[in-house]
């Protein structure tokens, strides 16, 4: 639109004002005759302006012809340009393909097309004509029809026909077909439902259906915009699942999978009061379910609002004496449930952990101390007594002050009860000489250091020393006044709710194990499945130790990733066999000497067993720290301890025992000696062949030992290691090494081996369940025959009988994400066949270290185990470590991503976790050289957000969601991006699912040092141990 011109305008106001100062002699006629010009040139600016800009505030009005009032049509002229419907249109956006609208469309199933052959045709075609699969039939001329272009629906039209009610819609619409297919899902499980209502599976998968349901198109949208769209609300969703689950509950009174259901579900829409009250009613009414008890004390423990230590410790208290009064009748109205005592034994061993983590080690020590006591030293005169009545009696015991299991002069509760009835104790005065003076460590060795690095290091410090409660020493005339911290005592009130009895032998043994694994002893126990992840607060998980410089014999140790008392170091941080301070260690001390009486045969020969090695654990953190000194004294007080547990009559025929303390001698380079420990103790064993697994065990770490020496193998044939595989088969007995193995003793050793294990494998498909140890000896004889024919014939002769014992015994054996390091022992075949994987991933390796021979058989091997045994942790250490040195990452991200979606275990996450954090570390490395940027040849960008979904799809799983080790490293990660207010987000919804975890606020304390005060009030607030608080920081900065 064009506006009048400027001079027009100009005119006319002149005009107007010589007007408007004429004489008043002039006509009223006439000075109304201007103003009315005067005024329509005006209104006629102002309609011009309106009709342009202000638009949308008029009325629209249809106008004739081109003339506007107002206007001289001579000089000025106005120009209509552009209409309104090509205005409107000309601001509609082209959708891109990554909007809502668009992204929604990803999920609709492709329409089935075909292309239709034509005849060739001698002009280029401008297209590929597509047509519809369906629409092939050829059309068909009738007298309606002439020319066979009618459709069916226009051909029944013209006959004067209606369309069919099955026909009123087009049959290949897609749409269509998806809706009557869920349709006709949905009648399915509508007519089995009321065919068997008591079918409590049925309605949990019709209630797993609704997502699908929900995922589909137009069957129960609620108007065309959302079908359009795709929306659907996680309200609606939710409601109806709950709608399902009230009908199901209604029809299954007793069923409590379907109520668990519904309290997970109504956790998005109660409150965590409400969630309670309904957790408490359920538990009311199933107070023998030791499965609900469990998901009962997790939903509490990961309620952040409404938790608090005491309240969770109570909790765990009251579950564990409601059992107990199940188990011995004391409840009558509820039977007891099978497995009762090992699930009761898996939510103590929770409890510990859970203490543990929250900082009171003191309570969590306490709690081992009572239940062993508890369990093993109970007196005669009150074992037919119920658990609440023995309680009672053990109170007096736990208030005497009397030594418990770990302190020096511990007797037990059953020689104190005889005592009391003879009189009580006679006190005999310490020898002085015994004390000695406590270790002097300073907490603050530089008061320069920031304020939140001397209370880390400080608090840290008081872990490590203050693990153990603090009891009066009498000898000293202390009393409970004189104690600085009153936390660091623990009263009856503490640990009287908590005691349990248990009867079985194998659960008692476990105890000790559990209680020795609790303070950094390698017993090889780790806890249940149940409670395994939640105890998880460590990453040396991923620590390969010594596997790529010895893959035979580096599985001596294991890492659970499950953090020991006393330690809350920084994550990262490699002390996992550093080992306590003088007084830890003599508390370790002296529970062996107190619980190696109560037991006999291999329990005790495991027991010296893990003693041992919790000293050769020590050696090797010398070793690896290349700290000299200090190596030779602990390797001289571990090859003391050693010949000391060898000298007890039960222990010297002990051949676990003679085993260890020759690779202690290995291990500290003394070769010849440990030959001779070795050839001693096979010499001792006499010919026993191949009947003996522990003999079986002890060749084989000999002969491993002797071929991880060799450069190449070329000698292999001519090594001692033949020699003692060979010996194993003879009926002589053995001999010491004199030079090559002649080649028939090798030939007659071969068939030996060949007749054995089939002997083996037929008895173990025989018999069922298979005794412990047909198993123990058929593991060890087939690692034993893979090692001799890899040394003789070569690896290839070696996976040959691997796949032998494997075809024979997965037909008995279903896969399972269990793993060796999820149970407490081996036992069955499920773990003969994991112990056999393992020694031929060992053997795999070994070979592509020493000779040239490419991955891809190591690599097939370690991803069809893991396919096995998905929560098996040296596998998964095994195969980051192989797949680290490939350049191509999607065949291995392929992998993790159809594992995890398979298995409920987490180390896939985990792994895949570590295995993408490895790849970007070398990108970093080749992307930064000597502290400058280079040009980046690999995008790092991409690496970082697939870390980050990694981590968040890991969180989402139930195991991972109340994992503090997940929660610690993933808050790691993000503060190595530098990106703070995310980091910060994560660590409070870590609190949201472990509010427990101590761990995770003293991260945040080294992260975000600036709210250190916010963190430490939150602690106090939940209950969690501060052992330094700030007012004492402040006054011993000021000293």
């Amino acid at each position: 639109m064009t506006f009048p011109s400027r001079s027009g305008h100009k005119d006319r106001a002149l005009g107007s004002k010589s007007q408007s100062h004429q004489t008043h002699s002039q006509t009223e006629n006439a000075v109304l005759k201007a103003k009315v010009r005067s005024l329509t040139g005006r209104f006629g600016r102002i309609l011009g302006i309106l009709s342009c800009g202000w638009r949308l505030l008029l009325f629209r009005y249809k106008r004739k012809g081109d003339s506007c009032l107002g206007i001289n049509p001579k000089k000025q002229c106005i120009s209509w340009e552009g209409a309104p419907t090509e205005k409107k249109n000309s601001h509609k956006h082209v959708e891109r393909y990554f909007t809502k609208k668009n992204v929604g469309l990803m999920s609709i199933d492709g329409v089935a097309v075909s292309s239709k052959t034509e005849p060739p045709s001698s002009e280029p075609a401008s297209f590929i004509p597509v047509k519809d699969s369906d629409d092939v039939a050829p059309s068909v001329t009738t007298w309606l029809n002439p020319l066979g272009i009618y459709d069916l629906s226009t051909t029944q039209w013209l006959q004067g026909q209606g369309p069919g009610e099955q026909d009123s819609k087009p049959p290949d619409s897609q749409p269509d077909r998806e809706n009557a297919g869920l349709k006709a899902k949905v009648e399915e499980f509508n007519r089995k439902i009321r065919e068997n209502p008591q079918d409590t599976q049925l309605w949990m998968a019709f209630v797993a259906f609704q997502d699908e349901v929900m995922r589909k198109p137009g069957l129960y949208a609620i108007d065309e915009g959302e079908q359009e769209k795709r929306k659907r609300s996680l309200k609606l969703i939710l409601e109806k699942k709950l709608a399902i689950l009230e009908r199901a509950i209604e029809s299954n009174q007793s069923s409590v999978d379907l109520k668990l259901a519904k309290l997970k579900l109504c956790m998005e829409f109660w409150e965590p009061a409400t969630l309670v009250k309904e957790w408490q009613k359920l538990i009311f009414l199933h107070p023998n379910n030791t499965a609900l008890w469990q998901k009962y004390l997790l939903f509490c423990q990961s309620q952040f609002s409404t938790f608090s230590v005491s309240k969770i410790h109570n909790l765990y208290g009251k579950c564990l004496s409601t059992l107990s009064s199940v188990k011995d009748g004391s409840i009558l109205s509820h039977p007891v449930l099978p497995g009762t005592e090992e699930a009761m034994f898996a939510l103590f061993l929770q409890q510990c952990h859970f203490l543990r983590q929250a900082g009171h080690s003191e309570k969590a020590i306490s709690l081992f101390q009572a239940v062993i006591d508890f369990t093993f030293f109970q007196p005669d005169s009150v074992k037919d007594l119920p658990t609440k009545e023995q309680v009672e009696f053990f109170e007096p015991f736990w208030d005497s002050g009397e030594p418990r299991a770990g302190e020096k002069g511990a007797r037990g509760w059953r020689a104190w009860m005889h005592q009391q009835e003879r009189g009580g104790w006679i006190v005999v005065n310490p020898d002085e000489d015994d004390e000695e003076p406590e270790e002097d460590d300073q907490e603050i060795r530089d008061k320069t250091l920031p304020r939140w690095q001397i209370w880390l290091g400080a608090e840290r410090s008081r872990d490590q020393r203050h693990w153990r409660p603090w009891r009066p020493d009498k000898s000293k005339k202390q009393t409970e006044e004189d104690c600085e911290d009153p936390e660091r005592q623990v009263l009856f009130d503490d640990v009287g709710q908590s005691l349990i009895r248990l009867s079985s032998q194998d659960l008692r043994f476990q105890l000790v194990e559990a209680f020795l694994q609790f303070l950094g002893v390698p017993s090889g126990f780790v806890p249940p499945a149940s409670c395994l992840y939640l105890a998880m607060d460590e990453n040396n998980i991923f620590d390969p130790g010594l596997s790529e410089e010895k893959p035979l014999t580096c599985s001596t140790l294991s890492f659970s990733g499950v953090g020991r008392v006393g330690r809350m170091d920084r994550l990262g941080c490699q002390r996992w066999a550093q080992g306590h301070n003088r007084e830890g260690e003599e508390f370790i001390r002296n529970v062996f000497h107190l619980v190696m009486p109560l037991f006999s045969g291999k329990e005790k020969s495991q027991l010296c067993f893990s003693w041992l090695r919790h000293e050769t654990a020590k050696v090797i953190w010398c070793l690896h720290t290349k700290n000299k000194k200090k190596l030779k004294s602990q390797g001289k007080n571990c090859k003391k301890l050693a010949k000391n547990l060898l000298k007890e009559p039960e222990n010297c025929s002990s051949l676990c025992l003679w085993k260890q303390y020759a690779h202690l001698e290995w291990l500290l380079g003394n070769t010849e000696d440990a030959r001779q420990v070795f050839d001693t103790a096979l010499s001792m064993a006499g010919a026993r062949e191949l009947k003996d697994a522990e003999l079986c065990e002890l060749s084989l770490l000999y002969a491993e030992l002797e071929v991880e020496l060799l450069s190449d193998l070329r000698g292999a044939a001519m090594s001692r290691a033949v020699h003692v595989l060979t010996r194993l088969t003879e009926r002589s007995p053995y001999g010491p090494y004199t030079g090559q193995v002649l080649a028939v003793h090798i030939l007659k050793a071969r068939k030996a081996y060949e007749r054995t294990l089939q002997d083996c494998l037929d008895e173990s498909c025989v018999s069922d369940p298979v005794p412990t140890s047909s198993v123990n000896r058929l593991v060890s004889l087939a690692k034993c025959f893979m090692l001799f024919q890899y040394l003789t014939t070569g690896i290839d002769a070696a996976v040959r009988i691997y796949e032998q014992v494997f075809a024979k015994l997965k037909g008995s054996v279903s896969p399972a994400g269990s793993g060796l390091e999820h149970s407490g022992s081996p036992h069955g075949l499920a773990s003969a066949m994991e112990a056999v994987t393992l020694m031929h991933t060992s053997l795999l390796r070994f070979h592509v270290k020493v000779s040239v021979y490419p991955l891809t058989p190591l690599r097939e091997a370690l991803s069809e185990a893991l396919k096995w045994y998905p929560g098996n942790r040296v596998l998964w250490r095994s195969y980051v470590q192989i797949q680290s040195k490939s350049h191509s990452a999607s065949k291995t991200r392929r992998f993790f991503d159809g594992i995890t979606r398979s298995t409920k275990s987490l180390e896939p996450w985990l792994f895949a976790i570590e295995a993408e954090k490895m790849r970007k570390r070398l990108v970093e490395t080749v992307q930064r050289v000597e502290g400058r940027e280079i040009h980046a040849t690999v995008p790092e960008s991409g690496l970082t957000n697939r870390i980050k979904a990694l981590f968040e799809h890991a969180i989402q799983s139930d195991s991972g969601s109340q994992c503090p080790l997940l929660w610690r490293m993933y808050l790691n990660f993000l503060v190595s991006l530098g990106n703070k207010e995310r980091s910060k987000g994560v660590f409070y919804k870590a609190l949201q699912n472990c509010p427990w975890a101590k761990v995770l606020y003293m991260d945040a304390v080294e992260y975000f040092p600036d709210e250190m005060q916010e963190f430490l009030d939150l602690m106090t607030e939940k209950e969690l141990r501060v052992r330094l608080p700030v007012e004492e920081l402040e006054l011993l900065l000021e000293d």
